[in-house]
Protein backbone atom coordinates (compact mmCIF):
# COMPACT_ATOMS: atom_id res chain seq x y z
CA UNK A 1 0.00 0.00 0.00
CA UNK A 2 1.33 3.41 -0.98
CA UNK A 3 0.81 6.40 1.95
CA UNK A 4 2.76 9.55 2.55
CA UNK A 5 5.37 9.73 3.66
CA UNK A 6 6.82 13.32 4.43
CA UNK A 7 8.88 15.27 7.18
CA UNK A 8 7.48 16.03 10.25
CA UNK A 9 6.62 19.47 11.42
CA UNK A 10 5.43 20.83 14.70
CA UNK A 11 1.67 19.84 13.97
CA UNK A 12 2.81 16.09 14.15
CA UNK A 13 4.30 16.04 18.01
CA UNK A 14 1.17 14.64 19.18
CA UNK A 15 1.31 11.88 16.79
CA UNK A 16 4.79 11.21 17.25
CA UNK A 17 4.88 11.56 20.89
CA UNK A 18 1.97 9.13 21.16
CA UNK A 19 3.90 6.40 18.71
CA UNK A 20 6.97 6.51 21.02
CA UNK A 21 5.21 5.87 24.16
CA UNK A 22 3.45 2.92 22.39
CA UNK A 23 7.09 1.71 21.51
CA UNK A 24 8.48 2.17 25.35
CA UNK A 25 5.30 0.19 26.84
CA UNK A 26 6.01 -2.38 23.71
CA UNK A 27 9.24 -2.99 25.54
CA UNK A 28 8.20 -3.08 28.76
CA UNK A 29 9.67 0.33 29.33
CA UNK A 30 6.53 2.78 29.49
CA UNK A 31 7.48 3.96 33.20
CA UNK A 32 10.72 5.26 31.84
CA UNK A 33 9.07 7.30 29.54
CA UNK A 34 9.32 10.81 30.82
CA UNK A 35 9.73 13.33 27.96
CA UNK A 36 6.95 15.45 27.50
CA UNK A 37 5.50 16.79 24.12
CA UNK A 38 7.00 20.19 24.94
CA UNK A 39 9.71 18.92 25.25
CA UNK A 40 9.46 17.44 21.96
CA UNK A 41 8.06 20.50 20.03
CA UNK A 42 11.18 22.77 21.84
CA UNK A 43 13.76 20.03 20.69
CA UNK A 44 12.31 19.62 17.45
CA UNK A 45 12.80 23.53 16.93
CA UNK A 46 16.10 23.38 18.29
CA UNK A 47 17.11 20.58 15.08
CA UNK A 48 17.90 18.55 17.84
CA UNK A 49 15.89 15.45 15.95
CA UNK A 50 14.02 15.18 13.21
CA UNK A 51 11.32 12.78 11.97
CA UNK A 52 9.88 11.38 8.92
CA UNK A 53 5.90 10.53 9.30
CA UNK A 54 3.69 7.85 7.36
CA UNK A 55 0.14 9.21 6.92
CA UNK A 56 -2.59 6.84 5.82
CA UNK A 57 -6.13 7.68 5.30
CA UNK A 58 -5.37 11.46 6.86
CA UNK A 59 -4.05 10.11 9.72
CA UNK A 60 -0.20 9.64 10.98
CA UNK A 61 0.56 5.54 11.28
CA UNK A 62 4.06 5.34 11.50
CA UNK A 63 7.86 7.17 12.03
CA UNK A 64 11.03 7.45 12.02
CA UNK A 65 12.87 9.77 14.55
CA UNK A 66 16.58 10.29 14.08
CA UNK A 67 19.34 12.95 14.15
CA UNK A 68 22.69 13.93 12.96
CA UNK A 69 25.72 12.04 14.39
CA UNK A 70 29.09 11.34 13.73
CA UNK A 71 31.28 8.31 12.50
CA UNK A 72 35.17 8.68 13.29
CA UNK A 73 36.03 6.03 11.22
CA UNK A 74 33.39 7.52 8.06
CA UNK A 75 32.06 10.67 9.04
CA UNK A 76 28.38 11.93 9.29
CA UNK A 77 25.79 9.41 9.75
CA UNK A 78 22.27 9.62 11.26
CA UNK A 79 21.32 7.75 13.96
CA UNK A 80 17.94 6.50 13.33
CA UNK A 81 16.43 6.52 17.18
CA UNK A 82 13.09 5.16 16.81
CA UNK A 83 11.00 3.61 13.92
CA UNK A 84 7.69 2.27 14.58
CA UNK A 85 4.28 1.54 12.49
CA UNK A 86 1.47 1.03 14.12
CA UNK A 87 0.46 -2.37 14.56
CA UNK A 88 -3.03 -2.39 12.72
CA UNK A 89 -0.73 -0.42 9.58
CA UNK A 90 2.23 -3.23 9.67
CA UNK A 91 2.27 -5.60 6.58
CA UNK A 92 1.42 -3.44 4.22
CA UNK A 93 4.78 -1.94 3.38
CA UNK A 94 4.94 0.96 4.98
CA UNK A 95 7.73 0.23 7.03
CA UNK A 96 9.89 -0.29 4.09
CA UNK A 97 8.75 2.98 2.36
CA UNK A 98 9.76 4.96 6.04
CA UNK A 99 12.99 3.40 5.68
CA UNK A 100 13.47 3.74 2.07
CA UNK A 101 12.87 7.87 3.02
CA UNK A 102 15.31 7.57 5.88
CA UNK A 103 17.99 6.58 3.46
CA UNK A 104 16.73 8.86 1.09
CA UNK A 105 17.50 11.54 3.59
CA UNK A 106 20.83 9.93 4.97
CA UNK A 107 22.06 10.71 1.27
CA UNK A 108 20.51 13.72 0.92
CA UNK A 109 22.62 15.03 3.86
CA UNK A 110 25.79 13.77 2.86
CA UNK A 111 25.31 11.13 4.89
CA UNK A 112 28.30 7.71 5.07
CA UNK A 113 26.00 5.45 7.19
CA UNK A 114 22.73 5.06 9.46
CA UNK A 115 22.98 3.32 12.52
CA UNK A 116 20.18 2.05 14.07
CA UNK A 117 20.13 -0.77 16.95
CA UNK A 118 17.43 -2.58 18.10
CA UNK A 119 16.67 -4.80 21.33
CA UNK A 120 17.76 -8.42 20.88
CA UNK A 121 14.67 -9.58 21.91
CA UNK A 122 12.80 -7.64 19.33
CA UNK A 123 12.50 -10.29 16.41
CA UNK A 124 10.15 -8.68 14.01
CA UNK A 125 12.85 -5.19 14.04
CA UNK A 126 15.40 -7.95 14.17
CA UNK A 127 13.88 -9.15 10.83
CA UNK A 128 12.74 -6.09 9.19
CA UNK A 129 16.20 -4.77 9.75
CA UNK A 130 18.03 -8.26 8.65
CA UNK A 131 15.71 -7.85 5.35
CA UNK A 132 16.46 -4.23 4.53
CA UNK A 133 20.29 -4.19 4.86
CA UNK A 134 22.10 -3.56 1.71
Amino acid sequence: MKCNIRKAGPEDIPAIHDLVRELAVYEKAGHEFVATREEYRQDMADGIFQALVAEKDGLVVGMTLYYMAYSTWKGKMLFLEDFVVKPDARREGIGQQLFDALLLEAEALGCKLVKWQVLDWNKPAIAFMRKTRP
